[in-house]
């Protein structure tokens, strides 16, 4: 069984802002494999079914971002996960929007969920998959511009790379990392 996490922040303020690109990732693979995340506790919204017959648990953790560590914790204390059966999908800066990026470990790059999910796990062995949310083309404060809602031009990309994600997804679950790497690594949908 594998755990699945998309990071952000609950409430409807923080929705469809670019720091909640997991929370939607995981709305739509939700959807599209009709796992719905019925449960509420392990401080998550979390449910679990079958992508293309591979057990998973899909969760949304309920702390906030800088707190993501706490909440994928306690799942893996409640289902005895390893680090190596998660993967964590989140937002980067550092990749133009319709980018994704698929790794098995790295640095947290100043991601403040990404940081505290390597505190409370001890390892940054964990599969990463990152959605590209660009940086502003103007001098810009990283926190107001990461809690921005997308613009009306960029929704239909942004959309878009939600769908190559779940893709990606479902190519590490069922084929493994070294194939959603070469698959999708280099792949720029913007162009």
């Amino acid at each position: 069984m594998n755990l699945i996490v998309g990071l952000g922040n609950p409430g409807p303020n923080y929705r469809r802002t670019r720091h909640n690109i997991g929370f939607q990732s995981i709305d739509i693979i939700s959807s599209t494999y009709r796992i719905p995340l019925s449960q509420s506790d392990a401080l998550s919204q979390w449910g679990s079914g079958k992508i293309k017959g591979k057990e998973v648990i899909l969760a949304k953790p309920q702390t906030y971002m800088n707190l993501s560590g706490k909440s994928i914790r306690s799942l893996m204390s409640a289902f005895r996960f390893t680090p190596e059966d998660i993967l964590v999908i989140s937002d980067d800066m550092d990749l133009p929007l319709g980018r994704i990026r698929i790794r098995e470990e790295g640095r947290a790059g100043g991601h403040r969920g990404l940081s505290s999910i390597i505190q409370h796990l001890g390892t940054s062995h964990f599969t990463r998959l990152r959605i590209g949310i660009g940086r502003p083309e103007i001098l810009h404060d990283t926190k107001e511009y990461v809690l921005e809602k997308f613009s009306k031009q960029e929704q239909t990309l942004v959309e878009q790379v939600i769908g190559i994600a779940g893709e990606c997804v479902e190519v590490f679950l069922t084929e493994g990392i070294l194939s959603a790497m070469s698959r999708f690594n280099g792949l720029n949908i913007a162009s």
